[in-house]
Order: structure tokens, then C-alpha cells, then sequence
């Protein structure tokens, strides 16, 4: 019995790399336009604001050539650069999303990353402002996920964040298998398998022995050739389960802590330089 046939992932589930359906329904039609018009009012204003600067200084050169350069560099930095630097620091979240409570968000529910980011900026200009928004409007309303085609290129769709949520507890590690967990080169596993393990485990006490066992069997060859080296011989399959997830939780978790530090570690070095820079700070 493969994973798929356990747990599949709907329009309206939102699955973080560790495969957790968290049921953020994607961003509907209404929503998304009066987002995106938030978003082409603040970029059409920052385009004039950023085009009066630059042309006000290019005057004094009275130059064609650099009235053409300053269009096209104002053009770059409000149709792409803003828009990428923007949701790539907020980790998907443009000015009309930070209003109306959506996020953009991969296919599989992680974060974006820049490389997401200019993708849709990129498309985004064609649909949106070359074409009046009309790719970007049929595109939304036929697709399940409220996909515009920026998305489509990017492999990315917004939900809405602003509803009640209820994660499930996540699995203890098993003590007998804590060892073996510890010292297992655990590799990602499909989004399809870690969703499907997340509910059986979710509903372990809802399951009858029989059912528990079949399912934890089907799903433990599944995770297998993910898990190196193999676990202890005669572990329980749903023991093997609930030790993978809860070490790879710990994993992330770990690494999340050792991110900040050196975020942290950076910001203060950097504010040191800054006030070596400049000895009468202070």
C-alpha cells in the first residue's frame, strides 16, 4: 500500500518541508486582486517617485541617451528589484499581502527564495503590467490554488494566514530508538510520504492493531531508502516512524537555532565595524 493511497495533499493544505498539513486554504480570487492592486498602486508610485529623482538628476547632462538609461534603470529596480528584495526578506510577502494577511509560499509550502522571488517579478511584469493583468485574472480564477502564471513559473501559490489553526502534537521519540536516531543519515523525504506519515501517526489512536500495522508497514518501505543505516531489527514499524519524524524535527530545530546565532553573531560584528567606522558614535 503506498504512501499516496493513505494521505494525499488537497488546494487547500499547506505542507511545510517536513510534509505537515497546516489547512492554510490558498488565497481566493478576491483576495489576491485586491492584494495585487495594493502591490501596483505602491509600485506605480514608486516608479514615478524614482523616475522624477533620476530624470532631475540627469538634467544637468541634458543627455538623450541617459533620459533613455535612467527609464530603463527605474523601470529594474520598481518592476523587479523592489519586488523580488521584498518578498524574498519577508519570505513571501508583498505590501498587499502584509495587508490583506496572505503569503506566497512553494508548491510544497515551504518558504520562497530569491530565486522564487524574481521569477514571479518576472512574469509578473508581462501578466500584470503588460498585458493590464488580464493572463494574471483567468489565470487565478481556473486554477485551484489561485495560481497566476508567475506562479506556474516559479512552482509557488499564496494562502491566507489569517485563519485559526490547530497543529497536531508533534510524535514523541521513542526511547528504545533514540540511538539509532541520533546516528541515522536521514535524507528528505517526499512530500507525499512525510504528509502520509504525519496523519497516521495523527491518528494512531483512531486505528485498529491490524489497520495500524498494515498501514505502518506500507509506510516504513516507503521511508526506508530514505533512512541509512537501517533500523534495529524487530523495531515496531510505527516506532521507526515516530523516530524519524521527531529526529528530523530536532534536526531542524537545531539547525533554526544555529541560524539565528550566526545571524545574531553577524548583526553585532556588523554593528561593531559600524562604530569602529565612526568614532564619535556614542
Amino acid at each position: 500500500m503506498p504512501a499516496s493511497d493513505f494521505a494525499t495533499v488537497t488546494a487547500d493544505d499547506l505542507v511545510t518541508g517536513e510534509g505537515v498539513a497546516l489547512d492554510l486554504p490558498a488565497a481566493s480570487l478576491g483576495l489576491r486582486m485586491a492584494s495585487g492592486l495594493i502591490d501596483v498602486l505602491v509600485t506605480l508610485f514608486s516608479f514615478a517617485i524614482l523616475f522624477i529623482l533620476l530624470n532631475v538628476a540627469a538634467v544637468p547632462f541634458a543627455d538623450e541617451a541617459l533620459f533613455g538609461a535612467a527609464v530603463v534603470l527605474t523601470m529594474v529596480l520598481t518592476f523587479l528589484a523592489l519586488p523580488t528584495a521584498l518578498e524574498t526578506l519577508t519570505r513571501g510577502r508583498s505590501l498587499g499581502k502584509l495587508a490583506l494577511g496572505l503569503r506566497t509560499v512553494r508548491d510544497d509550502g515551504g518558504p520562497i527564495s530569491f530565486q522564487h522571488a524574481l521569477v514571479r517579478a518576472l512574469v509578473g511584469f508581462v501578466e500584470i503590467y503588460a498585458f493590464s493583468g488580464a493572463p494574471a485574472f483567468f489565470s487565478i480564477m481556473l486554477s485551484t490554488r489561485g495560481k497566476r502564471l508567475g506562479d506556474y513559473a516559479a512552482g509557488t501559490y499564496a494562502v491566507r494566514e489569517r485563519v485559526p489553526l490547530r497543529l497536531p502534537q508533534p510524535p514523541p521519540m521513542p526511547p528504545e530508538l533514540a540511538s539509532w536516531a541520533r546516528r541515522t543519515d536521514l535524507a528528505a523525504l517526499p512530500t507525499g510520504t512525510a504528509l502520509a506519515v504525519r496523519q497516521f501517526l495523527g491518528r494512531l489512536p483512531s486505528l485498529d492493531p491490524a489497520s495500524r500495522d498494515r498501514v505502518a508497514r506500507a509506510l516504513l518501505a516507503d521511508v526506508l531508502p530514505h533512512v541509512a543505516p537501517a533500523p534495529p531489527p524487530g523495531a515496531l514499524p510505527e516506532l521507526v516512524l515516530m523516530a524519524v519524524v521527531a529526529e528530523r524535527r530536532e534536526r531542524d530545530l537545531a539547525r533554526l537555532r544555529r541560524d539565528d546565532d550566526l545571524r545574531r553573531r553577524l548583526l553585532a560584528e556588523q554593528r561593531d565595524t559600524s562604530r569602529m567606522g565612526h568614532p564619535g558614535a556614542g
